[in-house]
């Protein structure tokens, strides 16, 4: 482990030295390619469960999350360099991004892999460090904004998540903070400070997950951001915070009683997710920030599941999953709509249909796998949730989940026709369709239909080994 984070870490910061773009899309290749044989190299060689460095295990949902990051960072890197020339950025900016992108995808694998409760909070502040030059690459009024934004507010929300954990390592007693560790002597601990500790990391991470109450950085980080990198924030990072907080999840259920508390507060945060996300999505003027609010109200529907517990916490991973495939693409084809109309104002552009057929079809059907309409894999997880909460006898629970997503529904429906069959009124941009780029955006989203229809024995084992928490 520690060669892979030191070479990728050396491969992430090579484009500074070198003097070409051309040079740099090979170490990006290069860089994809030691992630993909990482992993092949620990399911090869039976590495799942090794703890390494004392700081790192390669446990199952590591393993299942690296190989998502590494899939939807091929694609980002492919697209990112269509946008950027398309952009006609200098070379150091070019490199500069390529960079930083490498570098939050190296945090993001430390946060997967860190077995320490404290590692873990580390390395959730680096990965801000690195999307903050992201989001700034544009260097617009709005990027600036939302950069120092990202800063103070994920800054803040990390501190919280810190003091959660001052609190939880009372319970070590000055032993160790590693899961494992914890998870013995956790029903010793004060349940007052336990509470309290769940609240503050919960909270603290939910800038990353986003989620409420700390959701808003992470849809003003995907508009400012470009759209290829939008689109690995918005799953690789998204899905980051949902692991850190699903460890403290595993971790807290061997606290007896105080874990029931915690599940219902999960259960409030998924339902005020839903709500701002579905409330946003009628009122918000711009694609990218549409999709923002889709990824807050899916990560809510995801809360809910956690909270609930059961066949739903196995709904809420398989949820997270094929989020990320729909979620990507989706990203990917709003990078290429801005290529053509120089915009991702919504009331400002249309007629995608007759320009970019192919974009436009797949703009329509993964809108449909967005919105969980059969054969969608969303409409499995939700239907699980949705089983899960009858069977609770929770009614006012599921009525208010149906109607916050009616709502959804209406909203981002009202979207895509909008976007294919309006008239449009911005300058377009015709030389620059490509629609290579949106076949391979469509190549995520078939994957995604394909877990609709299909579950395959490996993943679905995988998903029955991290939700089983005894």
């Amino acid at each position: 482990m520690l060669i892979f984070l030191i070479l990728t870490t050396l491969l992430a910061l090579s484009p500074l030295v070198l003097r070409s773009m051309r040079a740099t899309n090979v170490v990006a290749g290069i860089f994809f390619a030691t992630n993909v044989a990482a992993i092949a190299l620990l399911l090869v060689f039976g590495r799942i469960d090794s703890v390494m460095l004392q700081i790192f295990r390669a446990d199952t949902l590591a393993v299942l999350f690296h190989a998502l990051m590494t899939l939807v960072l091929g694609f980002a890197l492919l697209h990112s360099s269509s946008y950027l020339k398309a952009e006609d950025v200098s070379t150091t900016s070019y490199k500069t991004y390529y960079t930083l992108l490498m570098l939050l995808a190296v945090a993001i694998t430390c946060v997967y892999y860190s077995d320490n409760v404290a590692m873990t909070w580390v390395f959730l502040e680096a990965t801000t460090i690195c999307s903050a030059g992201i989001i700034y690459h544009r260097e617009f009024s709005q990027s600036l904004e939302a950069t120092w934004k990202y800063i103070f507010v994920c800054s803040t929300g990390i501190a919280m998540a810190y003091l959660g954990i001052l609190l939880l390592s009372t319970v070590a007693q000055h032993g160790e903070l590693d899961y494992a560790s914890l998870r013995e002597v956790i029903e010793l601990g004060n349940p007052l400070y336990l509470k309290v500790a769940f609240l503050l990391i919960v909270v603290g991470y939910s800038c990353k997950m986003e989620i409420f109450p700390l959701y808003t950085v992470g849809v003003d980080a995907n508009y400012a951001a470009p759209a290829p990198a939008s689109a690995f924030i918005s799953t690789a990072l998204v899905n980051a915070g949902f692991l850190a907080i699903m460890r403290i999840y595993t971790l807290f259920s061997a606290a007896g009683e105080v874990f029931a508390w915690a599940r219902h507060v999960l259960i409030l945060i998924g339902i005020l997710s839903l709500a701002v996300g579905a409330m946003f999505l009628r009122r918000t003027n711009n694609y990218k920030r549409f999709l923002s609010y889709s990824t807050v109200e899916n990560m809510g529907i995801v809360a809910i599941g956690m909270g609930i517990g059961g066949v739903a916490l196995w709904a809420a991973v398989f949820h997270v999953v094929c989020h990320t495939f729909v979620k990507s693409s989706m990203f990917f084809q709003v990078g290429i709509i801005r290529h053509i109309y120089d915009s991702y104002r919504i009331n400002r552009i249309g007629n995608y249909l007759n320009i970019n057929r192919t974009g436009a079809l797949c703009f329509y059907i993964g809108t449909l796998v967005l919105l969980a309409f059969p054969p969608s894999p969303l409409f499995i997880s939700e239907v699980m949730i949705f089983s899960e909460v009858v069977s609770m006898g929770s009614w006012w629970l599921l009525a208010v989940m149906l109607i916050l997503m009616c709502v959804v529904i209406y909203s981002i429906w009202l979207r895509a026709l909008r976007l294919n069959y309006h008239s449009n009124q911005d300058k377009l941009h015709l030389s620059e369709v490509n629609r290579r780029l949106s076949y391979s955006a469509a190549v995520l989203l078939v994957v995604a239909i394909v877990l609709g229809l299909w579950q395959p024995d490996f993943l679905s084992e995988a998903i029955d080994k991290i939700v089983n928490i005894g």
